[in-house]
């Protein structure tokens, strides 16, 4: 029998900035599904302005909803991470989603950001992110 993911000790630290929700979902689509990491939850300034620099955040700080306090974003990848899959992490995504309609928690994912089942429409894709809907 194959053992269950489990998120080693740098994506606990990473879901522990993140809002109740947000860790519910998580924890508990990783007992349940496809292993994955975190790779962020909460950002300092120096974080966010380097993700803006580096084109993986459109959204300066403090606007970002990585930037609260508990994070009110996650930012996870399929294990092991291979950049180059994008259908690993759209196979994620459909899987985190059903998961937070499940525990009746509202998101948007960054291929989906209107929400519109719907990729192709979208300008910016940030496939790793999560954030709740409706939470400021």
């Amino acid at each position: 029998m194959a053992t269950m993911p489990e998120f080693g000790s740098r994506s606990e630290a990473r879901l522990a900035t993140c809002h109740p929700d947000l860790q519910r979902v998580v924890r508990t689509a990783i007992e349940y599904g496809p292993d994955f990491s975190v790779l962020c939850g909460h950002r300092t300034r120096e974080e966010q302005e380097r993700c803006c620099r580096e084109g993986r955040s459109q959204l300066p700080w403090p606007r970002s909803l990585h930037n609260r306090q508990p994070s009110l974003a996650v930012d996870i990848a399929p294990w092991p991470i291979d950049w180059d899959d994008l259908p690993r992490f759209i196979f994620l995504a459909g899987y985190i989603m059903a998961t937070a309609h499940r525990l009746g928690v509202e998101l948007r994912w960054g291929g989906d950001w209107d929400r519109d089942y719907e990729q192709s429409d979208e300008r910016f894709r940030d496939l790793p992110h999560f954030e709740l809907v409706g939470a400021s």
